[in-house]
C-alpha cells in the first residue's frame, strides 16, 4: 500500500503539489474565521448548577446588573481616604457614567472599605453570549482612559480590574503570545536543522511547507467548530501552530533519516523515496493514529473547551499526516540530493557515533539499562504526590504588573477578595407561590452565617416575587482553594439544606463555576484516560500483531506520564510560587505525551521488529534498532521538545507550565522512554515480546 503510494507520488509530484494547492486555496477561501472563548462558564453544560443558576438569573431577573468591572480607589500617599477624598470618587463616577461609553450601564460608587483604605465603584455591563464580542475589553480601554483624566489632580490614584479588565490584559499578553510563540518556534526548528543536516533547504522545508498547511488546517478547524457548534480555548492558537509545526517537523525528518539510509546503501534518488515511504509509512501512519485517536478522545470531556481542542488538535494532526505522505515526498523528489546541499555527509554513515555506542551497550546489559531508565521515571514521578490543581486561567496567567492585577491587589487592601467576582445564590419558588419577607430575610441570615462567607447583600425579589438573588461576598480569591472549598463543603449544603420548604436553592457566579469544572474534569478522567488507552493499544497490537507488546509499551508511557506531571509540578508549585498547575493541564499532558511518546514506540519498536526480520536475535536487534533509529527519535525530540519549550516565551504562567510539561514529557518520552526502556524491555522478554503474532521471524 504505502509502496504504491510512494511510487505515485514520485511519478507524478507536480500534480500532488498542484492538488494541495487547489484545496488549500478553497478552504482557506470558504472557512470562517478560528474564535476563542476564556469564558469558563461557556465550556460547562447545563446539567451543573453553576450554570443553572446563570439560567434562572436570564429568566427571572433579566435586569440585574451584570458587575463586569470594578474601579479601585486609594490615596496617591497610601493613607486613609478623607471625606473629599470620598467626594472626588463620586464626582468622577457620575463623570465617567455620562460619558455614554458603550456597554458601560451604570458607575455605582461603593462606600469606603471599613479600614478607609480603599473606595470601589461598579461598572455594570451586559453579559455577553458571543466568545467573539470584545466590546466589553473596549469599554475597559475606553473607561480606563477617561478614568486616568478624571482623576488628574487629585489625591487618588485608581485602576480597573474585574473580568472585563482581566479578559482585555489577557487579550494583550496573548496576542504577543503568539507571535513570540510562532517565531520561536520557526527560529528553533530552523537553528537545530541546520545544525543536524547542515543543509539550509532542509532547514526551511519544513517552515514553508507546514507554513502553507497551517492556514489549511485552521480553515478546517473553524470550519468544523461552526458546523458542529464548538467552543475553542483561548490557548488553542498557539497550540495549534506548536502541533502543526512540531509534529509536522517530526513526521518530516522520518522520512528524511530513512531517504538518506536508503541513498547510502546506493539507491536511485527516486527509488530511495519510494522506499522510504514504504518502510516508514506504516509507522508515520499508526504514529499518527495514536495521536488523533488520543485527541479524538477529547471529544468524551463534558468540558467544552476540551471538547473543541480535541478534535481540533486530531484534525490538525490528520493534515499533517497527509502532507506527510504525500506533499514532502513530491517535493524532496523533485530536489533529490540537493535537497541536502551543500553538505556531503548523506553519502556515507558515520561510525563510532554515540548511538551505536548506546546500542552495543544496551544489547550487552539490557536489564541495567531498563532498571535504571525506570528508576529514573519513577523518582521523578514521586514529585506528582505534591499536585495541586489551579483553576483561574485568567489572572493566574497574567503578569501581576498588567492593571488588572495590580488593581486587584489594590482592592484587598480593603476589602474581602471575592469582591471583584460575587458569588451569586438564588431561592426559587417550585411552583408559582410568592416568597414571604420572612422567608427572603431567614434565608439570607442562614446564609451569612456561613463559615468563608464575608458579606449577603440584601435579597433582591422578582417580578412576580418567585424568586430572590442573593450578592454573596466570599473571605478569599474566588479562584482560591479556600473560596472554592467553601462554595463545595459549606455554602452549597447551607444554601441547599436551609431552603424554605416548597423552594429550590441554587448557587452560581465564577467560584461555582469553577468548583463544577473541577467535579467535571474529574469525571473526564476516569473516562478519556481509559478510552484513549485503550484505542492507542489497540492501535499497537494491530501494527505489531502483538498481545504482549502493547502492554509494555503503555507502562513505558504511563511511567513517562507520572515522570513529568511529577517534574512539573515541583518546579511550579514546590520551588516556584504557582498556587497550582493549571486545571487540565494532566488531560493535554497525558494525551501529549501518551500519544507523541507512543510516536517515538512505534518508530522505534518498529525498527528493532524490521531488525528481528533480518534475522538477529533480540538483543542484537535492540542495539541495531537504536544505532539506525536513536539518530531519528534524538533529533525528531529534541526539535519537538523545543517548539513546545517556545510556550514558554509568553510570558503567562499557564503557557509556561504547558510549554515546560509538554517538552519535559517529550524529551523523556523520546530519550528515556523509546531510546532506552522500550528497546531494553523487548530484548530482555525476547521472542515472546511478539507472540501471537510472531512479527519478528524471518521473511520468506
Amino acid at each position: 500500500m504505502f509502496a504504491a503510494l510512494g511510487r505515485l507520488v514520485v511519478r507524478r509530484p507536480w500534480w500532488v503539489i498542484l492538488a494541495w494547492v487547489v484545496v488549500a486555496a478553497a478552504v482557506i477561501a470558504l472557512a470562517p474565521k478560528l474564535t476563542s472563548s476564556s469564558d469558563e462558564a461557556s465550556f460547562l453544560p447545563d446539567s451543573y448548577e453553576s450554570i443553572e443558576a446563570a439560567d434562572l438569573q436570564e429568566s427571572q431577573f433579566p435586569k440585574q446588573q451584570n458587575i463586569g468591572a470594578v474601579i479601585v480607589f486609594q490615596r496617591s500617599d497610601g493613607r486613609r481616604l478623607t471625606s473629599a477624598d470620598s467626594a472626588d470618587v463620586v464626582r468622577v463616577s457620575r463623570s465617567l457614567a455620562a460619558q455614554d461609553i458603550p456597554k458601560v450601564e451604570a458607575v455605582v460608587p461603593g462606600k469606603p472599605s471599613p479600614n478607609g483604605l480603599v473606595q470601589t465603584s461598579m461598572v455594570a455591563m451586559p453579559k455577553l453570549t458571543d466568545p467573539s464580542d470584545t466590546s466589553e475589553q473596549d469599554a475597559v480601554k475606553t473607561l480606563r482612559t477617561d478614568l486616568r483624566k478624571a482623576v488628574d489632580g487629585t489625591d487618588l490614584t485608581a485602576g480597573v480590574t474585574g473580568s472585563a479588565a482581566t479578559a482585555l490584559d489577557e487579550a494583550d499578553a496573548s496576542s504577543r503570545a503568539g507571535l513570540l510563540v510562532g517565531v520561536g518556534t520557526i527560529v528553533i526548528i530552523v537553528v537545530l536543522l541546520l545544525l543536524i543536516f547542515r543543509s539550509p533547504i532542509i532547514a526551511l522545508l519544513p517552515v514553508v511547507l507546514i507554513g502553507l498547511i497551517s492556514p489549511l488546517a485552521t480553515g478546517l478547524i473553524a470550519s468544523a467548530n461552526k458546523a458542529f457548534d464548538m467552543k475553542a480555548d483561548s490557548s488553542i492558537q498557539e497550540l495549534l501552530t506548536v502541533v502543526l509545526f512540531g509534529v509536522g517537523t517530526d513526521y518530516i525528518l522520518f522520512l528524511l533519516f530513512r531517504y538518506r539510509e536508503a541513498l547510502r546503501t546506493g539507491e536511485h534518488p527516486k527509488q530511495a523515496m519510494i522506499h522510504a515511504v514504504e518502510r516508514v509509512g506504516e509507522a508515520i501512519t499508526s504514529a499518527a493514529g495514536a495521536v488523533i485517536v488520543a485527541f479524538a478522545a477529547l471529544a468524551l470531556s463534558t468540558l467544552g473547551m476540551l471538547q473543541s481542542m480535541g478534535p481540533a488538535l486530531a484534525i490538525a494532526v490528520f493534515v499533517t499526516l497527509c502532507a506527510g505522505l504525500t506533499l514532502v515526498p513530491a517535493v524532496v523528489s523533485l530536489l533529490g540530493t540537493k535537497v541536502f546541499w551543500p553538505s556531503k555527509s548523506w553519502r556515507s554513515e558515520p561510525h563510532g557515533t554515540g548511538f551505536a555506542r548506546l546500542g552495543a551497550s544496551l544489547a550487552r546489559r539490557p536489564a541495567l539499562w531498563a532498571l535504571g531508565s525506570g528508576l529514573v521515571m519513577v523518582v521523578l514521578a514521586l514529585g506528582a504526590l505534591g499536585y495541586r490543581a489551579n483553576f483561574d486561567l485568567a489572572t493566574s496567567s497574567l503578569p501581576k504588573t498588567k492593571e488588572s492585577m495590580v488593581a486587584l491587589k489594590d482592592l484587598e487592601k480593603g476589602f474581602p477578595a471575592g469582591t471583584t467576582d460575587p458569588t451569586s445564590v438564588y431561592l426559587a419558588s417550585d411552583g408559582d407561590r410568592p416568597l414571604t419577607a420572612a422567608q427572603a430575610a431567614a434565608f439570607r441570615a442562614s446564609l451569612a452565617k456561613v463559615d468563608g462567607v464575608g458579606t449577603v447583600g440584601a435579597p433582591v425579589l422578582s417580578t412576580r416575587r418567585t424568586a430572590a438573588a442573593y450578592t454573596v461576598v466570599l473571605d478569599d480569591p474566588p479562584a482560591s482553594d479556600a473560596a472554592m472549598n467553601t462554595i463545595r463543603d459549606d455554602l452549597r449544603p447551607a444554601a441547599h439544606a436551609q431552603a424554605p420548604d416548597g423552594t429550590t436553592a441554587s448557587v452560581g457566579g465564577i467560584t461555582a463555576v469553577y468548583v463544577d469544572i473541577n467535579k467535571a474534569v474529574d469525571r473526564d478522567y476516569s473516562v478519556v484516560f481509559p478510552v484513549a488507552a485503550v484505542c492507542i493499544m489497540i492501535i499497537l497490537g494491530l501494527l505489531l500483531r502483538s498481545l504482549v507488546a502493547p502492554w509494555y509499551l503503555m507502562l513505558s508511557v504511563a511511567l513517562g506520564f507520572g515522570a513529568t506531571l511529577g517534574a512539573t509540578s515541583f518546579l511550579f508549585t514546590q520551588i516556584g510560587s504557582q498556587p497550582g498547575l493549571m486545571f487540565m493541564l494532566p488531560v493535554i499532558m497525558y494525551l501529549f505525551v501518551v500519544a507523541l511518546g507512543t510516536d517515538y514506540n512505534i518508530l522505534m519498536v518498529s525498527r528493532l521488529r524490521e531488525e528481528a526480520r533480518e534475522g538477529r536475535e533480540p538483543r542484537d536487534a535492540a542495539g541495531t534498532a537504536i544505532r539506525h533509529s536513536g539518530p531519528t527519535i534524538g533529533s525528531a525530540g529534541v526539535i519537538l521538545a523545543g517548539t513546545f519549550a517556545t510556550l514558554m516565551l509568553a510570558g503567562n504562567s499557564t503557557l509556561s507550565q504547558m510549554g515546560f510539561a509538554l517538552s519535559f514529557g517529550i524529551v523523556i518520552a523520546a530519550f528515556v522512554m523509546a531510546m532506552v526502556f522500550t528497546p531494553s524491555l523487548t530484548a530482555l522478554i525476547g521472542h515472546a515480546a511478539w507472540w501471537p503474532g510472531h512479527g519478528d521471524r524471518r521473511k520468506g
